[in-house]
């Protein structure tokens, strides 16, 4: 069964007097444990659409299904609910709270899940690990740099054990040699733990690796994969 349908889904925003249609009629289908990038220009829709994916906004058109379960017929609680138990988020901001350790922002969303006081310190510190930053557990965020950062976000994304993990543009405040980095660690994470990964882009730069690519133009989505060569010629 796919973790994630979407059906014929549309979102229109206003913007003055101006309709802008975000996302017209996307048909994706998601399968557990996918490696997927969703690419295309600044303004293509790549956030609208993450956020549907992440139970953030809801579609005004279409069904969305995540899960086994219709969207539409969730209450508030109950997909505040779905975003903490089954869903990690990593932003381009990174949104670490600043007087807090590495080790403490990774704890802080598990302490809204069901776990113990010992749990949440186990998962903490076994997640500094898998990111390589058991040495740094005690450093705060503006102690540590950007790709170091990430890979704290990372870890406090994952440490929940979700379903799935939404990263919207995960590199973009990133130089290229650390984006690749921390691309490469999202791509092992999913391997090793079979958890489901979206990501935006509009750098395809990264997509070398990237099993399956989706290509998002104009709140438009297509199977079209990146071609080096041609954006080169």
């Amino acid at each position: 069964m796919p973790l994630f349908t979407l059906e014929h889904v549309e979102r229109t925003f206003l913007l003055g007097e101006t309709r802008i249609r975000a996302l017209r009629g996307v048909d994706l289908e998601v399968m557990s444990g996918e490696f997927l990038a969703i690419w295309g220009p600044s303004g293509s829709g790549k956030s609208t659409l993450m956020n549907v994916l992440g139970l953030i906004d809801t579609a005004d058109a279409g069904r969305v299904l995540f899960d086994g379960e219709d969207v539409a017929l969730l209450s508030d609680d109950e997909l505040s609910d779905r975003r903490i138990q089954k869903i990690g988020f990593i932003f381009q901001s990174f949104n670490l709270i600043p007087v807090l350790s590495a080790r403490e922002n990774i704890m802080l969303p598990l302490q809204c899940r069901r776990f113990t006081e010992a749990e949440i310190g186990e998962r903490a510190d076994e997640w500094l690990r898998k990111v390589g930053l058991e040495k740094l557990r005690d450093f705060r965020p503006d102690q540590l740099s950007g790709g170091q950062r990430q890979r704290v976000a990372i870890a406090r994304a994952l440490a929940g054990h979700p379903k799935l993990v939404i990263a919207d543009e995960p590199t973009a405040n990133l130089d290229s040699v650390t984006g690749h980095e921390v691309i490469g660690l999202m791509e092992r994470l999913n391997e090793e733990t079979g958890v489901t990964c979206i990501f935006t882009t509009h750098d395809p730069r990264l997509l070398d690796r990237v099993p399956r690519q989706l290509r998002l133009c104009d709140g438009v989505i297509s199977n079209e994969r990146y071609d080096a060569a041609r954006a080169t010629s």
